[in-house]
Order: C-alpha cells, then sequence, then structure tokens
C-alpha cells in the first residue's frame, strides 16, 4: 500500500470507479500539452490499469525499484482522489520545471483511508532542442508525506524554494468549471480557425445598489463570456456572472415567442404581423456581445446568411443581474434590413 501512494505523483483530482472491476470503464486520456494534464492522463491509465502507460509519464527518476514493483504497488489499492494547489514554474538550462502542490487520499480494498501531502516536479525539456526519440513533459521528482489534515485542506500552499505560484482567479476557474461540467461535450473543442479554446472574455461590472447611500461603497458583478460553437454564419457564446453573495451562475437570456403572419402563408412574402405570444428563456446568446460604456449584452441571430432576417435582443445590467429590454426581429426575407421592435422597455413613454 505504501508503495502504492509513493508511486502516485499525480495532481488532478479524477473521479474513478468504486469497485476495481470496473477499471477498464474510466475515460482514456493521454494528453501531454500542460503538467495537469500529464497527471490526468497518469491516473487514467492507473484507473483502467494500464501500468504501463502510467510508467511511462515518469522521467529517469522511476516511482519504484522496477516495472513489476511499480505494479505490485497498486495490489491494495481501490481508488486515489488528489487535489492541487496552484502550479508554478521555473525555468533552467533547456528546461521548464513545474511545481504542484498536492494532497492524496488513498482508498484501499479494505475501506480504510490515508491522507498524503507534498510537492511534485514535472519538467518539459525544449523541444526545439530534443532529438528523437522526443519526451514531452513527464513527472520529474516528487515526495509525499502522511497528514492528519482532512483532505480538503491539505493541499501545501507553495513548494519549498520553488517560486511562489500565481494567484488564481477565482471566479473565473469557477466559472470555467462550470462551463466544463454543463458544456465540456455540447460545444466545440476548438477555435472556428482550428486554434485551441482561448480564455474566455472577463468583465469587471460596478454599481450601487438601487437607493443606496452616496457613501455606501459599490459592489462588483463579473461577467464572463465563453465561446461555445460556430456555424455557417452564426456563432454561440454562454455567459455567467460571479458576486459575493450568490457565486457562480449562468445566465439566461428572456426572448419572446413569436407567431409571425405571413401574407397568403408565404414565409418568403409580406409580414402582416408579429405577434409576441409568451416568454422563454435560453441559455446561449447568437452573434453576441458585451458593450461596458452602456452596461449592455447584445445579441443578432441571423436567420440566413445574407442577414435580411434576423432577432436581436438587448440585455441590460441593473441592480447585479440582466434583463430583456428590447427585441428587434426583421421577419421579411426581402433582401434588406429592416426590423421592427417587438419589445421595448428602453424606450422613454
Amino acid at each position: 500500500m505504501r508503495s502504492a501512494l509513493l508511486a502516485a505523483t499525480a495532481f488532478f483530482s479524477l473521479a474513478v470507479m468504486d469497485q476495481p472491476a470496473l477499471a477498464a470503464e474510466a475515460p482514456y486520456v493521454d494528453d501531454r500539452s500542460d503538467a495537469e494534464a500529464v497527471i490526468r492522463s497518469f491516473y487514467s491509465a492507473v484507473n483502467r490499469q494500464e501500468f504501463a502507460r502510467a510508467w511511462d509519464y515518469f522521467g529517469e527518476t522511476r516511482p519504484a525499484k522496477d516495472f513489476d514493483a511499480f505494479v505490485k504497488g497498486y495490489d491494495g489499492t481501490e481508488r486515489v482522489e488528489v487535489k492541487t494547489g496552484g502550479v508554478s514554474e521555473d525555468g533552467a538550462a533547456g528546461s521548464i520545471y513545474y511545481n504542484v502542490p498536492v494532497a492524496i487520499r488513498a482508498t484501499a480494498r479494505d475501506g480504510s483511508e490515508n491522507v498524503f501531502a507534498g510537492c511534485y516536479t514535472l519538467r518539459q525539456v525544449n523541444a526545439s532542442i530534443q532529438e528523437p526519440p522526443f519526451r514531452p513533459i513527464f513527472i520529474d521528482k516528487g515526495a509525499l508525506k502522511p497528514t492528519k489534515a482532512e483532505f480538503e485542506d491539505a493541499v501545501p500552499e507553495s513548494c519549498g524554494d520553488a517560486p511562489p505560484p500565481p494567484k488564481k482567479d477565482a471566479a473565473l476557474e469557477q466559472a470555467k468549471k462550470a462551463f466544463a461540467a454543463t458544456y465540456g461535450e455540447q460545444c466545440d473543442k476548438e477555435m472556428p480557425g482550428g486554434e485551441p479554446l482561448a480564455e474566455p472574455d472577463a468583465y469587471s461590472l460596478r454599481y450601487k445598489d438601487a437607493g443606496a447611500e452616496a457613501d455606501q461603497p459599490e459592489r462588483e458583478t463579473r461577467l464572463f463570456r465563453f465561446f461555445c460553437s460556430m456555424a455557417a454564419y452564426n456563432e454561440s457564446a454562454v455567459y455567467y456572472v460571479y458576486d459575493d453573495v450568490s457565486g457562480v451562475r449562468q445566465l439566461q437570456f428572456a426572448s419572446p415567442a413569436l407567431d409571425i403572419h405571413y401574407e397568403n402563408n408565404d414565409s418568403e412574402g409580406k409580414v402582416e404581423a408579429i405577434n409576441v405570444t409568451g416568454f422563454q428563456t435560453d441559455d446561449q446568446l447568437v452573434n453576441s456581445e458585451y458593450d461596458d460604456a452602456t452596461k449592455t449584452i447584445s445579441s443578432l441571430n441571423k436567420w440566413r446568411g445574407v442577414g435580411d432576417a434576423s432577432s436581436a435582443g438587448t440585455y441590460l445590467f441593473r441592480n447585479g443581474n440582466f434583463s430583456l429590454v428590447q427585441y428587434d426581429v426583421d421577419a421579411s426575407y426581402d433582401g434588406e434590413i429592416n426590423p421592427q421592435t417587438v419589445v421595448d422597455y428602453n424606450t422613454a413613454p
């Protein structure tokens, strides 16, 4: 058991199967693009009992005297959960070293649990100076010691003499986790041009509550815009907000349900009437952007590529939330842009 724990030099929380017989059903992950991805991959291999793959994530300093000892070290282990702290990095002689504070909770097959904490180092050798065979990021060294701390509180704040980890934007990290949990399998895995997904757009909105005294301090709401998908002429985005009362929550956008009447029931013909029959909510906005000058999020959903038929919403930030103030619809496919306003809380009476 102890050797299994010392071999578990990994740094990312991963849900594992409760029964060893189901280990092969754990997801297959082999991603060496960054330090945490290597750790996710390592635990993917362990949980699937693919020990040759797990062994390969280490460098010259191996976690056991030989491969057989490494495999045997997991005989009594049912699952291992890992939490990480802030990852710092330091460059030296053609390499980057990543220092990762970790805590591990290991559960044996008899149900007993042990918590260990410590720091580990991953190394990335400059790819431009390597010769075949290429070596991606690998686990270089590490040490774990038993701790009496609760698993949730056991991650060290830093790693010895390593550079201090960069401060994480807690609100951004929470929003990213929420987005990944809900849309990780629904939204595109890369940007429209094929480049990796970018960080979400982030904004800080400061305001005072309605009726607040002049000397009352401002409040802050954070706004995060995540790219989701791109079709031929429409791009969708998902929005989250954060404040110190509600934490992170996803924005839902009101939009009217429309009953559109065309002359002779021909959708290519003249529009006779556009009736609002109710309201619904959308979890994504199309062709949207946030304007900090007006504190509004606007959207433009093109019904076809030329943009002559469309619907557009305007959502105004007031008292910590966004609300629909205007909705315009251009229901005629006439080659011209001539929308009409069907919802208007934006124009003074």
